[in-house]
């Protein structure tokens, strides 16, 4: 969604799937943990260990959410640092890099988050699964947060 005021009405669907070569591991183990759980996942690579460049992928990422094809997104590369970067410059993204389950769940509540960048060298699989469970599940609290995501939204209008 790239219009931060309106929530999907359903729950998350469809989830854009990326990473590098460092994040790869992660990536396939996100990708069947999520279908499991009956999300679609839409991969967008890598598909190995062979070096890539994460900003290609994050790109891609970021444009299967801001086009509306895909609910949400996740992107995972050494950091998720690099990858959080890149996202944010696509119109309509709100990329969180996120560490733990707590800030999944205010990327989410606060800033209404939708994609989602991970270090994946940097959590073992059940921390992976727990922050990535919890930030697809965390809905946007509205409220007083609306007029905070609005000002980062206008940002990128100038």
């Amino acid at each position: 969604m790239s219009d931060a005021s309106q929530e999907p009405a359903q729950p998350v669907q469809r989830v854009a799937l990326g990473s590098d070569h460092g994040g790869f591991e992660a990536k396939e183990f996100i990708k069947k943990y999520l279908q499991t759980l009956g999300y679609t996942v839409v991969d967008v690579g890598t598909g190995s260990r062979e070096s890539v460049d994460y900003p290609d992928l994050a790109l891609k990422v970021a444009r299967k959410v801001a086009s509306g094809d895909c609910d949400r997104g996740i992107m995972i590369d050494g950091a998720g640092i690099g990858s959080c970067m890149v996202c944010n410059k696509v119109k309509g993204i709100r990329a969180a890099m996120c560490y733990d389950q707590k800030t999944a769940v205010n990327s989410r509540e606060h800033n209404n988050a939708n994609v989602l960048t991970l270090g994946g060298p940097l959590h073992g699989a059940d921390a992976l699964a727990g922050i990535v469970k919890t930030w697809l599940e965390t809905r946007f609290a509205g409220g007083r947060h609306w007029a905070r995501v609005n000002k980062i939204m206008a940002v990128e209008r100038g």
